[in-house]
């Protein structure tokens, strides 16, 4: 398979939801504001997409046509961090959607989809029904260990990891097993895996390019190396490849070292996407920027709208936000402990933990803490949240 196939479905599994969702549509406060900035005509590939969306509407049962248009529609959703696009692939599918036995390829597609609305038991049953088909369906295999990552379900994950086979890129098969590792109490096992096979792959494509060493940079972080974390994130943005996941990531790694005025000026033009207009929200607010009210009124207002849309995408930014920028420990408590009961990483577990701790309620997060316990996870940023935590338990 080809490895900018794998590339755009491990880029859309890979980023995980912190920047999956955008807001509803905002209306603005006069005639003179900018809300988007447009693909300028001549951008070959919004051109290509745009012919290719003729031509299917002129033959909608053209099941190639529309697996091929899907695909860049979800490829679109993820370097735009827009789910928009999500619903454009579902309408080129449609014909297909409903059907008790898809074919295998829109299977996959709707997996992928269904992912991107946080219907991750939706997801892995189709992909099931993919591998039932096809055994060594590596794609497959591929976006099932992520689905699985994202539930915290560490064993599971790692089997499809190991399940792909000598025609998957090395270098993807080194990032799936070498974030599981790190997940599961082997995180220097998983960076020198990953560290390994980055440098025996000079000539790997840009993107995955990008994901891997965001990856490595991530496990960096969490063993308590910053200065390595920050080297393999810029050498991902010197590859120049718009990502608002290694954005949003590294975002964090300077926020957590008190370093408001470089998250503003890596994210001052990002305020699209909900989770990069957080982290901007939160460094503007540190510094005592006079925008900072502003951004919190944009992502109340689209948090609110979500609540009311009964969507689950935004809760891990909605629970950071009430936290960090309303100030409401308790309120934040209950949207982190909703958001854990279906997504279990890193982000989401800190996120239980510092608003227990902010809310002193040590006693709400002990299955977090029993969780923490059982996979083995290390992360320095999760530890002194762990001991304070366990010191309010004891009182």
């Amino acid at each position: 398979m080809e490895r900018l196939v794998f590339c755009t479905f491990l880029y859309v599994i890979a980023m995980g939801t912190a920047t999956a969702a955008m807001a509803e549509p905002y209306r603005p406060s006069h005639d003179t504001e900018v809300l988007e900035t447009l693909p300028a005509p001549g951008d070959a590939d919004q051109r290509q997409l745009r012919e290719l969306r003729a031509t299917l509407a002129k033959d909608p049962m053209n099941r190639r046509l529309a697996v091929t248009v899907a695909r860049r529609y979800i490829q679109a959703a993820r370097s735009e961090a827009d789910p928009r696009y999500h619903g454009y692939a579902h309408a080129a599918l449609a014909p297909w959607w409903d059907l008790a036995k898809p074919p295998v390829d829109v299977l996959l597609l709707r997996a992928v989809v269904r992912q991107s609305r946080h219907d991750f038991d939706g997801a892995l049953a189709d992909l099931d029904r993919v591998l039932a088909a096809r055994p060594r369906h590596q794609q497959a295999w591929l976006t099932r260990a992520f689905v699985l990552q994202v539930q915290g379900r560490h064993d599971a994950a790692m089997t499809s990891c190991q399940r792909l086979g000598p025609s998957v890129d090395r270098l993807v098969i080194a990032t799936c097993i070498g974030r599981v590792e790190s997940l599961s109490g082997k995180a220097e096992a998983g960076y020198e895996r990953l560290r390994r096979a980055l440098d025996a792959s000079p000539d790997a494509e840009d993107r995955l390019r990008v994901w891997a060493l965001t990856v490595l940079a991530e496990i960096a972080a969490r063993r308590g190396a910053p200065a390595a974390a920050e080297a393999h994130f810029r050498d991902a943005l010197a590859l120049g490849l718009r990502d608002p996941y290694l954005l949003g990531a590294y975002a964090d790694v300077l926020l957590d070292q008190g370093r408001a005025d470089e998250v503003v000026a890596l994210l001052k033009d990002e305020t699209r996407v909900d989770a990069l207009l957080l982290r901007l929200t939160i460094a503007a607010q540190r510094l005592g920027r006079a925008d900072a009210a502003d951004h919190a009124a944009a992502l109340r207002a689209r948090f609110a709208a979500s609540r009311k849309r009964n969507d689950a995408r935004h809760l891990r930014e909605d629970a950071r936000f009430t936290l960090e920028v309303l100030g409401a420990p308790r309120r934040a408590l209950g949207l982190a402990k909703a958001n854990w009961r279906t997504q279990r990483e890193p982000a989401d577990a800190r996120l239980v933990l510092a608003a227990a701790v902010a809310a002193d309620a040590a006693g709400e997060a002990r299955k977090i803490l029993d969780w923490l316990a059982r996979t083995g996870l290390q992360d320095a940023a999760l530890e002194p949240l762990v001991q304070r935590l366990k010191r309010g338990e004891d009182r």
